[in-house]
Order: C-alpha cells, then structure tokens, then sequence
C-alpha cells in the first residue's frame, strides 16, 4: 500500500533501536525524510546510516535526551516544519508502590508526560497551520490494563492519554491527528529489563522468563519492532485521517478488553 507521504518530514524520538527505530526505518519505507533523536550518539548514527543506505532518504542526527528542556530545544532547532512528530521515550523503572517517592514520579512525568507534551505544543501549531499533520504517542499497553510492577508509567503514560482526548479533537478540524500505539511486550531492550529481574527472582534462566511471559500472550510470541513500525506508518499515512484521539493496541491480544 502507498502510504502517501513520500517527501513528508518526520522527527522521531528516542530513535536509535527498538520500538522507535522500527517506527523510523517504517517511515523511511515509505519515503519520509527523518530527523532521529536519540542520547546515544553511536548508535543512533550507526541507525541513520542504514537507513540513508537502505532507502535513499535525507537523515538528520540530534543526540539529546528528548526529556529535558536542552535536549527538546536541540531536536526543535533541527525539526524545522515537520509533517509528522512520534513521541517516545524510555519508560519508568519496575518496582513496588510502597518504594516510589515523589522524586520518581516527577521523573516519569517528566520523560512520559510532560516532554511530549512539549513536543505536542511546540510543532502540531505550524502542522495546523500548513493544513496537515500527524503525531503519534508511543505509550503502553497499561493504560488499558494497568500493571502492578509498572506503576510509575500506569500513571504517567495515563496522563499524556487523557490530554491526547481532549486536545486531538481539538486540532483534528486543521488536518492534524493525534493518536496513541500502544505496546505490549516487544523483543526490545525493554523487555530484556523487564524479563532479568523476573529470572533473577524465580531462579530461572532469561530464556524460561521469556517463554513464561510469551505464554501468557494470545499471539504466543513477543512482538518484534517491525510490525510496530509498520502501524506507526500507518497511523501516520494519508489513510489514516479519521483516526482521532484513539488508543491503539499492538500486544498480541495480551490485554485482555472488549474495549
């Protein structure tokens, strides 16, 4: 399917691997010019040089922490006008409710708030203002369907939700669509983050946590960061303009909601 958005401009953020690349290198497929946004210099540089080699397209490198005001900033003055903006960031710590000070929860609502937020407010003005536009919030599957471990992200991934409702049927009218994907468990980084300390706990290998929680999961498989992509693009095509507001799932059926 031609997505029609060749030529459009995309900055996407936290870029350099896992669920963000793979929304990157599905944009690249489908001819946008990108500006990555990564802290890691070395990989989000070894990122955009495959991606220029693999599809031809202009990649533009800012290695900053997309969660504070210097590293925004940095990824604004190389965004120029962008078409599309995906949000993403590293999420939270796991831990237990009764360890978490008010500290921590300023920190993930800083990275998984407020910065896209930030984001939001910064480019979706100009996107109104040329007549079109589409931004895409890297959220999680907890905000359907809370999970214990996660407390830190269930509240402060809600958060950016509920904003999301009110705002993208407010902007909707200009040609602008905001919407959420949100992940379930991924062959990422992440995972591996997740999966250790759960080994670690039970006695067990990675590989046996991996295979217990990939059990659990409907699909009976994690997801991997291509097909991620791919419903990012999607999201972020010219099809996908009645999509408003909404909070899409890519879990495998791990969530367990008629709704």
């Amino acid at each position: 399917m031609d997505l029609g958005i060749k030529g459009k401009r995309a900055v996407v953020c936290a870029a350099s691997k896992g669920l963000g690349r793979g929304c990157a290198e599905a944009l690249a497929a489908a001819g946008c010019d990108l500006v990555l946004n990564a802290r890691g210099t070395e990989a989000l540089d070894t990122t955009a040089e495959m991606i220029r080699a693999a599809h031809g397209v202009s990649v533009e490198v800012v290695p900053a922490d997309i969660t504070t005001d210097d590293g925004r900033e940095a990824v604004l003055a190389a965004a120029g006008a962008p078409d599309i903006l995906v949000n993403n960031a590293g999420g939270p710590p796991p831990g237990m409710w009764h360890d978490w000070d008010r500290e921590d929860f300023i920190a993930a609502l800083d990275a998984n708030m407020l910065s896209p937020i930030a984001m939001i407010k910064a480019l979706v003005p100009g996107m109104m203002e040329r007549g079109w536009g589409r931004v895409v919030n890297i959220t999680s599957q907890s905000v359907k369907a809370p999970i214990p471990q996660l407390g830190l992200s269930n509240a402060a991934r809600t958060g950016l939700t509920g904003y999301v409702a009110g705002t993208s049927r407010q902007v909707a009218g200009s040609g602008v669509t905001i919407n959420n994907l949100l992940p379930g468990i991924h062959a990422t980084d992440r995972a591996q983050a997740l999966d250790g300390p759960v080994a670690e706990r039970e006695g067990i290998t990675l590989e046996e946590a991996r295979a217990r929680r990939s059990a659990t999961i409907p699909a009976g498989r994690y997801g991997t960061a291509e097909e991620f992509g791919a419903a990012c693009a999607f999201l972020c095509s010219q099809h996908a303009g009645f999509i408003v507001g909404q909070n899409i799932l890519c879990d495998g059926g791990a969530t367990n909601a008629t709704i």
